[in-house]
């Protein structure tokens, strides 16, 4: 089981980015996916979420028309599509895995983690 991360950078305030993350080894459409980030000296505090359909989505308020979350079952891939990027959201950012339908802004939903990339947005 594996999550692999990539497409993190360093971009001007007001640029974009976005994000990938593929899944191997698990059956990835019966999986909730969600983005998580942790700058340094913070707590790691979720960003989105996206139903195994992609029929739901969710994001943290932060975040809210700037970001948007999408997934290709067919890729076994989530994205994250960032724009409007502020220094504030300079961050590492991990993509994780769930099958709960619950809770899917909490950490510990998730058993399954990629390994980060990194965002940094200069101001």
């Amino acid at each position: 089981v594996q999550l692999q991360a990539s497409g993190g950078g360093l971009v001007q305030a007001g640029g974009s980015l976005r994000l990938s993350c593929t899944a191997s080894g698990y059956t990835f459409n019966q999986y909730y996916m969600g983005w998580f980030r942790q700058a340094p000296g913070k707590e790691r505090e979720w960003v989105a979420a996206i139903r195994w359909n992609g029929e739901i989505k969710s994001y943290t308020d932060s975040v809210k028309g700037r970001f948007t979350i999408s997934r290709d079952n067919a890729k076994n891939t989530v994205y994250l599509q960032m724009n409007s990027l502020k220094s504030e959201d300079t961050a590492v950012y991990y993509c994780a895995a769930t099958k709960a339908g619950y809770y899917v802004d909490k950490v510990d939903t998730y058993p399954i983690w990629g390994q980060g990339t990194q965002v940094t947005v200069s101001s």
